[in-house]
């Protein structure tokens, strides 16, 4: 996911909500987005990203944008002008672009602390990595409980191919971690607005230390400059944590004893019981579940599903492990057949594509998949009600209602 949290329920005030709208953010917060679903379909695209292609995309805000389930395509690789978009806070000023090398990023916790420009730390490494970028939303719409944000379906998330330099060489070049980190911290280099303390509204994301051993910190994505959008010109990667925790604009890494007290963190993202605040007690938002939707046919493509052959496919993730099978359902999960994986496997982190050639006369189907990682873990028929309503991977909410004639 692009990095985000909720006004609501995720520590953003309502006081922080009217500076960001001074501040220019132009887009209404996630609860004014619940009460008008109609109006945010036809919005059109806001400035910043006026590059992205707007057939493919659900414009809820200018800060919540929503890739169609049929804009996926069959390819593995979702391309930035149809990649989703979530932010917090309004980003730092396009102009930290221009010279993209000299963007500087604060190291600490490691023997030799310092500040390193993205020119150094292009002179440290190279590394390419495959991952699926998931905000810790998507799928919220499915809750019966309807939690308050966005009403994201499936379509807050892509894979991308990052290419950037990984946090563990640069631990390495500055002489290895200090005593005492337990976890690995990003803040993000946006723009905070006047008059609140900054705890409150930054984002700055603590996650357990051993999720450095495949973070990236990356300049690139899919063979392109990292547009500022999406964070350029560097972001924290962290490979199947949701998105959240993927950190844009990066201008501070640390190694630290706990984690941060940002409200992001403290008290937002927090796996809660329905109608209960955030408290750091709660589990936090970090690795992504097991998941599977199908993409096509989907009823949003407008076109009617003819009697006969027809090739159902979609998308499986495995989070922190790689996908090992996906099972189909034309029935609703009375019965099931095992899917084809297609495409190349770009690792663990990477989705992958999958199909099942069924032939189907007239009627009403339900479509459902599962997928199975290579640990024999299961995708879960239903994800239980959560305050935020994150993580939502159930099989069953994401079932697709298909006519055929």
């Amino acid at each position: 996911m692009t990095s985000s949290y909720d006004p609501g329920r995720r520590s953003l005030l309502a006081a922080g909500a009217s500076a960001l709208a001074a501040a220019g953010l132009g887009g209404m917060t996630d609860a004014k987005a619940q009460a008008a679903p109609a109006a945010t379909q036809a919005r059109p695209l806001p400035p910043y990203v006026s590059w992205k292609n707007p057939n493919n995309l659900i414009v809820h805000t200018a800060t919540t944008i929503e890739t169609k389930r049929s804009a996926f395509g069959t390819s593995v690789i979702t391309p930035a002008d149809r990649l989703y978009i979530r932010n917090n806070l309004p980003a730092p000023d396009v102009s930290i672009v221009a010279d993209r090398d000299a963007w500087t990023l604060a190291v600490e916790g490691v023997r030799g602390p310092r500040t390193l420009s993205v020119a150094e730390l292009k002179s440290l490494g190279l590394e390419t990595l495959a991952t699926v970028l998931q905000c810790s939303g998507n799928g919220r719409g499915y809750f019966a409980d309807k939690p308050s944000g966005t009403k994201w379906q499936v379509g807050a998330a892509g894979c991308v191919i990052w290419s950037g330099v990984a946090v563990r060489t640069v631990v390495a070049a500055l002489g290895g971690l200090a005593s005492g980190g337990r976890f690995m911290t990003g803040t993000g280099g946006e723009r905070l607005p006047d008059g609140l303390d900054p705890k409150s509204v930054m984002v700055e994301r603590s996650v357990p230390l051993s999720a450095m051993e495949d973070a990236l910190l990356a300049w690139e994505m899919n063979g392109e400059p990292l547009p500022h959008a999406h964070g350029g010109p560097l972001r924290l990667v962290v490979p199947g944590y949701s998105g959240v925790n993927n950190i844009k604009y990066i201008k501070q890494l640390a190694f630290t004893a706990a984690e941060t007290d940002a409200a992001i963190q403290k008290t937002g993202y927090r796996i809660s019981p329905p109608g209960q605040k955030g408290d750091p007690s709660h589990p936090a938002v970090w690795e992504m579940d097991v998941k599977s939707w199908i993409n096509a046919p989907a009823p949003e493509a407008g076109s009617p599903v003819r009697a006969g052959w027809v090739q159902i496919h979609g998308v499986a993730m495995g989070g922190t492990q790689a996908v090992r099978r996906v099972d189909v359902s034309v029935d609703g999960g009375q019965t099931w057949q095992q899917a084809r994986l297609v495409g190349p496997d770009l690792g663990r982190f990477a989705w992958r594509q999958f199909v099942l050639p069924v032939k189907l006369a007239p009627g009403n189907y339900l479509l459902a998949s599962r997928a199975q990682d290579v640990k024999f873990n299961w995708q879960a028929e239903s994800t239980p009600e959560n305050a935020g309503g994150y993580l939502n991977s159930g099989w069953r909410v994401h079932a697709l209602p298909v006519t055929v004639t």
